[in-house]
C-alpha cells in the first residue's frame, strides 16, 4: 500500500499554516491539476484528488486539529498511532464500516466555498445543488460536481469518491485580448481589417486569419468583440470571445477629441485684413470658408457636422473646429515695402486720431 504524503507537503505548505494560506494553496493547485484543464491526463487527475484530499482535511478545523496531532492515523479505522478517536472520522465521512453517513460543512454554503475556489474555472458552470442530509449507504450532495457528484460515499479518508468529473459543469471559455491599429480615416468611416492570430482551438498553434469589421466612429481604447473566437469552453460550454482593443493612428494636421475634429488653416495677411475666402480640408472633402474682414490669428471657425460620426446614431456627427493662422510675408520687394510703409503711417495716424 502506497504511503500517503504529508498533507502540508502536498499543498506546498509548512505545518501549522493558517486557513487563508491553505485555501490559497489549494486554489492554485486545484486549478493547475483540474481534469477539465488537463483532459485525459491521469497523472494530473491523481494529483488533483491528492490536493483535494489534503484540503478536505486541513480546511476543516476539527479534522486539521486531529491531523496535526495524530497525522494520517487520525483517520485510520484501527485508531492507530495512539488516536483515542479510533475510526470515528472514517465512519462519519464515508468509511466502508459506517452505515449512517452524515456530512457537515461548517461556516456557510458549500456552493459559495467552491464558487470562491473555482470561480475562474467555472465562470458560468452551475452545480445542480446539494440535496438532502444523507442516509444509510448513500452520500449527500448528489448531482453536484462531476458525473457522480458527491455520491457513493462522497468523502472518505482518501478524498473524493465521486470527484470532480467532467459531466455536469459547462464552463464558458476564457476571453482573449489583442490589439489592432487602424488609420484615422478608417476609424472615422469604418473599415474591414484582416488580422492574423494564433488559433486557441489548435493544438499545433496554427495561425488563423480573421476578418474584423471596425465600426465607424470608433476611438482609441474602445474594443471590438468577436464572439466565440476566444478559448474553447469545457464540457460543451460556449467558447470565449476575442476582444480587440483599437488604437487609432494619428493623421497629420488633424486632432480628434471625442467626436470633434480640430484643424488649422493659414490665410494671407491681406485676406485677414480685407476678408475673403479660404479652402479648408475636412474628412469629407474640401470646403470654402468665408474669412471675415479683420480676422485675427487664432480665430476659430466652426464647421457643423464635419466631425466624427456617432457610433450610437449614424445621423449624428461631431463638428470641425478650424483655427485661423495668418501668414506674414517673409520677403517683400521694394514696391511692396513702400506700400506697407504707407499703410503703417496711415494706420498709425488713424490710431492717434482715435485716441486724441
Amino acid at each position: 500500500m502506497a504511503v500517503k504524503r504529508d498533507y502540508y507537503e502536498v499543498l506546498g505548505l509548512t505545518k501549522g499554516a493558517d486557513a487563508a494560506a491553505i485555501k490559497k494553496a489549494y486554489r492554485k493547485l486545484a486549478k493547475k491539476y483540474h481534469p477539465d484543464m488537463n483532459p485525459g491526463d491521469k497523472e494530473a487527475e491523481k494529483k488533483f484528488k491528492e490536493v483535494t484530499e489534503a484540503y478536505n482535511v486541513l480546511s476543516d478545523p476539527e479534522k486539521k486539529k486531529l491531523y496535526d496531532q495524530f497525522g494520517h492515523a487520525a483517520f485510520d479505522e484501527t485508531g492507530g498511532g495512539g488516536n483515542p478517536y479510533g475510526g470515528a472520522y472514517r465512519q462519519a465521512y464515508g468509511g466502508p464500516g459506517g452505515g449512517y453517513r452524515e456530512y457537515h460543512f461548517e461556516g456557510g454554503n458549500m456552493d459559495d466555498v467552491f464558487n470562491d475556489i473555482f470561480g475562474d474555472i467555472f465562470h458560468h458552470g452551475k452545480s445542480q445543488g446539494f440535496s438532502g442530509t444523507g442516509g444509510a449507504g448513500r452520500g449527500n450532495f448528489r448531482g453536484g460536481f462531476g458525473d457522480g457528484g458527491f455520491q457513493n460515499g462522497g468523502f472518505d479518508g482518501s478524498g473524493f469518491y465521486g470527484g470532480f468529473g467532467s459531466g455536469n459543469f459547462q464552463a464558458k471559455g476564457s476571453d482573449l485580448h489583442a490589439e489592432v491599429t487602424v488609420g484615422f480615416d478608417e476609424a472615422a468611416f469604418g473599415c474591414d481589417k484582416i488580422i492574423r492570430l494564433q488559433d486557441p482551438n489548435s493544438a499545433t498553434g496554427a495561425v488563423q486569419s480573421l476578418k474584423v469589421h471596425i465600426p465607424a466612429g470608433i476611438d482609441s481604447g474602445k474594443s471590438v468583440r468577436l464572439r466565440g473566437k476566444g478559448m474553447p469552453g469545457t464540457n460543451g460550454g460556449e467558447n470565449g470571445d476575442l476582444l480587440l482593443k483599437v488604437q487609432v493612428a494619428e493623421k497629420p494636421g488633424y486632432e480628434r477629441k471625442g467626436m470633434d475634429v480640430y484643424t488649422t488653416v493659414t490665410v494671407p495677411f491681406t485676406t485677414a485684413v480685407f476678408g475673403g475666402e479660404a479652402v479648408v480640408n475636412t474628412l469629407y472633402g474640401n470646403v470654402l470658408c468665408k474669412i471675415r474682414e479683420g480676422t485675427q490669428s487664432g480665430t476659430k471657425i466652426r464647421l457643423r457636422g464635419k466631425g466624427i460620426v456617432s457610433m450610437k446614431d449614424p445621423s449624428v456627427h461631431g463638428d470641425q473646429y478650424v483655427t485661423v493662422q495668418i501668414e506674414v510675408p517673409k520677403y517683400l520687394n521694394p514696391a511692396a515695402k513702400q506700400k506697407l510703409k504707407e499703410f503703417e503711417a496711415a494706420y498709425a495716424g488713424k490710431e492717434k486720431t482715435r485716441t486724441a
